[in-house]
C-alpha cells in the first residue's frame, strides 16, 4: 500500500505505471462485524456509541468483476447511513449483503462477516474489470452511491426505481471508508479539479440527494420565488439544500439549532432563519403525543419572516420529529419532499391538513446517475461549494461517526484514507483561489 500511496502522492504517474503496481492482498478499512450485531442489546438508538462497533480491520482485496473498478481511496466522509450501520439501527446491514448476494450471482463476494462502510469517496482508479471503457487507471474520480443492476425495465426511465437499486457502502460491501474501494464503473464521476481530496469526498451523497429533492423532475422542481422551508439547514443535507435554493432564485427559510449554525446559513446568503432551540419549538408534548399548537406557532413564525407566505416546498428529512409540523405549515397545494427520517421512520401528522388543503408528499431517495452527475458538475463549476467542517484520520472514524450521531457538527465531516494530510489533490489552484472563502465557510479553525 505504501508503494501505491507514494506513486499517487508524487503526481507523476501514468496509466501504465499504475496498472503495473502490485495490488496488496488486503487493506485497512472501517468495518462493522456480524458477530457484534447484538452488542448494544436494549440500549436506545440515541444512546448507542458507534465508536464501539466501528473499527479498523484488514480485509481481503476484492477483484473487480465485469463493469467494476478498484479505486485507491484518498478521502471519504461520514453520512447518516454510517451512523445507522454502526449502531445497527433500525436493523443490522448484514441482511442487505446476504440478500444482494442471493439476488445477483456475481455479488456473492459482498456477503462477508464484515461490512466495509462508507458511501462517499474521492480517489484514483487503480484497476478496471472487463467491459469498463469510460475510466482507466490514473483517473481522479469521485463516486456517487447508487448501485443498480438495470436488469429490470422499471429502472430504465429512472434508475432509482430499479428493484435491484442499492446504496453502495450501506446495502453493498467494500464502501469508501477504506484505503481501497470496489465500485461499479457507472458510479464514477470526474473529481472537481479545484478541490482537495477531502473536500471532493464530502458532497456526493448529500448534494445529490438534495438536488433530486429540490431541482429534479423527480422531486419538487422548485422555481424562482418559491418559499422553501429547510430543516437542519446547516447540516449535511441542509447546507447543500440552502445553496441550491438560493441558486435557483427561490427563498430559503432555514431552521437551525444554534446561533453558530444560524451564522453559517446567513454566510451562505440566507436571510430568513429560525433558531428552533432559541425559540423553544417542541412539536411533541410527550413521545406519543404531537402538539398542534406548536405547529401553529411555527407556521406563524414562518409567515412573520416571509411577509405572510407559507412554504411552497418543505425540505423534509428529520422525519418523525418534524413531519407533523411540515405537513401543517406547507401552503395550500404545496409540496413536502421527504427522505432519510433521521429522527424516526414512523411519521405522525394530521391528514386533514394534507387532503383538504390539496398538499402532496413526495418521497425521494438519493439520486440517479444523471442527477448525481449534474450535482457534481455544479460543484466543478463553482456554483455549489462543499460544506466540509472537520477532517479526521481513518483511525479516528469511530470518533467522527459518534460526532455525527450526536449532531455535534455542521455541514460534513470528512475522513482521510490514503491522503496523509488535508490540503492535497488540488489541480486548479487559480480557480480555487476565486472561491476559497466559500470553500472554507464551514471549516472549523483547527482544520483551515
Amino acid at each position: 500500500m505504501k508503494e501505491i500511496t507514494d506513486v499517487l502522492l508524487s503526481e507523476q504517474y501514468d496509466a501504465e505505471q499504475l496498472r503495473n503496481l502490485r495490488i496488496p492482498e488486503s487493506y485497512r478499512a472501517a468495518v462493522v462485524l456480524h458477530d457484534d450485531v447484538d452488542m448494544f442489546g436494549a440500549i436506545p438508538a440515541e444512546n448507542r456509541d458507534p465508536a464501539k462497533s466501528l473499527t479498523l480491520s484488514d480485509v481481503p482485496t476484492p477483484e473487480p468483476g465485469p463493469g467494476e473498478v478498484l479505486v485507491a481511496v484518498m478521502a471519504s466522509s461520514i453520512n447518516y447511513n454510517t451512523v445507522w450501520s454502526a449502531i445497527f439501527e433500525p436493523m443490522h446491514t448484514f441482511g442487505f449483503l446476504k440478500r444482494y448476494a442471493k439476488a445477483v450471482p456475481s455479488a456473492g463476494i459482498h456477503d462477508q462477516p464484515f461490512h466495509v462502510l462508507g458511501s462517499d469517496m474521492s480517489g484514483v482508479v487503480l484497476k478496471t474489470g472487463a467491459g469498463v471503457h469510460r475510466w482507466q487507471a490514473g483517473d481522479k474520480v469521485v463516486a456517487h452511491c447508487l448501485s443498480v443492476e438495470l436488469s429490470s425495465a422499471d429502472g430504465h426511465d429512472d434508475s432509482m426505481l430499479d428493484p435491484d437499486q442499492r446504496i453502495w457502502g450501506y446495502e453493498t460491501n467494500y464502501g469508501g471508508l477504506a484505503q481501497l474501494s470496489l465500485v461499479k464503473a457507472n458510479q464514477l464521476m470526474p473529481k472537481p479539479a479545484h478541490l482537495t481530496w477531502e473536500e471532493a469526498a464530502s458532497s456526493g451523497l448529500v448534494h445529490s440527494t438534495a438536488y433530486r429533492q429540490l431541482i429534479s423532475r423527480n422531486g419538487a422542481q422548485i422555481k424562482v420565488g418559491d418559499v422553501v422551508l429547510i430543516w437542519g439547514a446547516a447540516g449535511g443535507l441542509g447546507s447543500y439544500a440552502t445553496q441550491l435554493v438560493l441558486r435557483a432564485g427561490a427563498i430559503p427559510v432555514c431552521v437551525v439549532s444554534s446561533d453558530h449554525k444560524a451564522e453559517l446559513v446567513r454566510a451562505q446568503g440566507a436571510e430568513l432563519v429560525i433558531n428552533r432551540a432559541e425559540e423553544g419549538f417542541r412539536f411533541w408534548k410527550d413521545p406519543e403525543t404531537p402538539d398542534p399548537k406548536e405547529w401553529k406557532r411555527f407556521g406563524a413564525r414562518i409567515r412573520e419572516l416571509t411577509g405572510g407566505d407559507d412554504p411552497d416546498v418543505v425540505f423534509e428529512h428529520p422525519g418523525r420529529e418534524t413531519m407533523g409540523a411540515s405537513v401543517y405549515v406547507a401552503r395550500r397545494g404545496g409540496t413536502i419532499v421527504t427522505c432519510a427520517s433521521t429522527s424516526g421512520y414512523q411519521h405522525q401528522y394530521d391528514n386533514r391538513y394534507l387532503w383538504m388543503a390539496l398538499k402532496r408528499i413526495v418521497g425521494t431517495h438519493f439520486a440517479n446517475y444523471r442527477e448525481a452527475w449534474e450535482a457534481n458538475r455544479l460543484i466543478a463549476k463553482g456554483a455549489i461549494h462543499p460544506t466540509l467542517s472537520a477532517v479526521y484520520d481513518l483511525d479516528e472514524v469511530g470518533v467522527a461517526t459518534r460526532r455525527v450521531h450526536a449532531n455535534a457538527h455542521s455541514g460534513k465531516v470528512g475522513v482521510l484514507c490514503l491522503a496523509p494530510r488535508p490540503g492535497l489533490g488540488v489541480d486548479d489552484p487559480e480557480f480555487r483561489a476565486r472561491h476559497i472563502d466559500q470553500i472554507n465557510r464551514f471549516r472549523e479553525p483547527s482544520d483551515n
